[in-house]
């Protein structure tokens, strides 16, 4: 098993050998609605390694949830049951805790305890992308739901991004995309209506936006500009994605153009706890 981490900028490689010693403990597992005691295997931590503790204890969570183990939005032991289980001081286990939160491998609920985290969508940056397609590429079932839309003439500021003039009407188009039923992104579209006549809300709800613009326009999308910043979640947005106001949260800016002419401007609103995004550099 390896473990990557990046302290001081640069990135450590640090193999973790296999441990043969297994002890058996009990731990009270509180679950909604009642609480029972599991019988579970763990390893012993070798305290004469020269791998730091906390990093064996955060192999050790990471290797439980990735044999499932541990499932998603199971609570895991308290820091003071993992004290016991381990032998480890707090402020090692603390340590383990704090980096898994930050790899994004779990999450903490104030007053309830810390949960394994749903496994994030990483989305490779490097090419054009599709969501539908993205989602298929890692066995989920893409969804998209379309919520409203509307023939509406863009103010100066939405004018002005999208090379457009004031007034000039496009088609407002705001969705929910879902994956395996779990909604992931709330997104608001502005596309030219002189590059879509007769577009509807039907069609929309049919099949994806691109397969549209390909089929029905002969328009295709041949690049992207995207620009992200952190933001939170508003109201409305967190009531759509099941999380709460103010929840951290990636706002995406796509402008999509074919050859030269902007056909497309959304603005996405993805949950920070569920994507990746990969940028390879050389």
């Amino acid at each position: 098993m390896y473990l990557y981490y990046t302290s001081d900028n640069y990135v450590h490689f640090i193999c973790i050998k296999a441990f043969t010693l297994f002890k058996v403990y009990f731990i009270l597992k509180s679950t909604t609605g009642y609480n029972h005691i599991e019988r579970r295997a763990f390893k012993v931590l070798d305290k004469s390694s020269k791998v730091p503790l906390y990093l064996q204890l955060m192999n050790e969570i990471i290797e439980k949830i990735e044999q499932e183990t541990y499932e998603e939005h199971d609570k895991l032991p308290s820091e003071r049951e993992l004290c016991d289980m381990y032998k480890l001081s707090r402020i090692t286990v603390r340590q383990a805790l704090q980096e898994l939160e930050r790899e994004g491998y779990i999450y903490k609920l104030h007053g309830k305890g810390t949960f394994v985290s749903a496994a994030s969508i990483e989305q490779n940056l490097v090419k054009l992308y599709s969501f539908t397609e993205e989602m298929k590429k890692v066995g989920k079932t893409p969804m998209t739901k379309v919520l409203s839309f509307k023939e509406i003439a863009i103010d100066t500021r939405i004018a002005n991004k999208m090379g457009l003039e004031p007034l000039d009407e496009v088609f407002e188009v705001v969705r929910l995309r879902l994956a395996d039923e779990q909604p992931l992104m709330y997104e608001t579209s502005y596309l030219p209506k002189k590059w879509f006549p007769y577009l509807t809300k039907e069609k929309l709800m049919e099949k994806p936006m691109y397969d549209i613009f390909s089929h029905d326009y002969q328009v295709h999308v041949t690049r992207a500009i995207e620009r992200f910043s952190a933001t939170q979640l508003r109201e409305t947005e967190a009531g759509y994605l099941n999380a709460l106001t103010q929840q951290p949260a990636m706002l995406i800016k796509r402008f999509a153009y074919h050859h030269e002419q902007l056909i497309e401007y959304t603005i996405s609103v993805a949950r920070g706890d569920k994507f990746d995004y990969t940028v390879e550099l050389t």
